[in-house]
């Protein structure tokens, strides 16, 4: 039996397509939040196997050690991440364009 519920994690306020997204969508974040740690380990890395070995330890073991979907399950049936249903995609696509007009002035 898989735990938490799917009725636990929607409350029954959302269908299992909007979980999924929901779900994927963390996972995402914290497959991002990964990487930029073990990038920075490596960046610290001085070729050294004792000092290397150690460099593990500043990957936070919650990324580390478990599967990005479990861990996105977690977050949302602890609260930590909520999912929250956009009803006007026109808005939210006028702000997505915004905010990619400023991320390539800014990169210019």
């Amino acid at each position: 039996m898989l735990y938490p519920t799917i009725t636990e994690l929607t409350k029954d306020e959302f269908n299992r397509y909007e979980l999924a997204l929901a779900t994927a969508k963390c996972a995402r974040i914290i497959t991002n939040e990964y990487v930029k740690q073990r990038e920075a380990a490596e960046k610290a890395a001085t070729g050294n196997k004792d000092t290397d070995r150690n460099l593990i330890k500043m990957i936070n073991k919650e990324y580390r050690d478990e599967k990005a979907v479990k861990n996105a399950i977690s977050r949302i049936h602890s609260g930590k991440y909520k999912i929250v249903r956009v009803e006007n995609c026109d808005e939210l696509d006028e702000e997505a364009e915004i905010a990619e007009a400023a991320e390539e002035e800014a990169a210019e």
